[in-house]
């Protein structure tokens, strides 16, 4: 996986230094985003890894299914990948496309975890306390987890904020286990 997430970087750098430059920002990450959706498909993957489909057959595959979606600078990146074998990374360049993106536009992921689902009022509340810690907007997912028991633990990046019972009573034993 890292080696992909390498092999990958150098392209989602270029194509995001090329949106910006363009002024297409949005519009080539929509195309990355129809682009990554194209090759997830099994079907489509199937096509791709196939030594018999020559290399413009399979730029108009994506052509053709993204029903013209796909923008200029996308569809040359998108080309370079096929003719050099390396289709297989549109999802990754994707992903750290949307990376570079967030960065630029100051916002930053928070998977939000709670024991029970969260009111329009309290996600709001963790969102807006999330953004003031950060300086940055923020993007939540919430998911619920029972196994939590009461509370919630938050994620940003790498960093966890744990404010769940299941938390506390696991710093409680460990605590005194010495």
């Amino acid at each position: 996986m890292a080696e992909i997430a390498t092999v990958a970087r150098p392209y989602a750098e270029a194509a995001f230094r090329a949106a910006i430059d363009a002024g297409t920002l949005a519009a080539d990450a929509d195309a990355l985003a129809i682009a990554a959706a194209i090759v997830a498909d099994p079907t489509v993957r199937g096509i791709l890894s196939d030594p018999r489909v020559k290399p413009q057959q399979k730029k108009e595959l994506f052509t053709t299914v993204a029903g013209g979606k796909i923008t200029k600078d996308v569809a040359r990146l998108l080309a370079i990948l096929i003719d050099n074998h390396r289709d297989e990374l549109v999802g990754e360049i994707f992903r750290q496309f949307e990376a570079l993106k967030r960065e630029h536009d100051s916002v930053v992921r928070a998977r939000i975890t709670s024991a029970q689902p969260l009111t329009d009022q309290q996600r709001s509340d963790i969102v807006g306390a999330l953004e003031k810690r950060y300086g940055k907007k923020v993007e939540a997912e919430v998911h619920v987890d029972p196994e939590l028991l009461g509370g919630a633990r938050v994620q940003v990046g790498d960093q966890v904020i744990h404010a769940s019972v299941r938390d506390a009573l696991g710093q409680m034993a460990a605590a005194l286990a010495r």
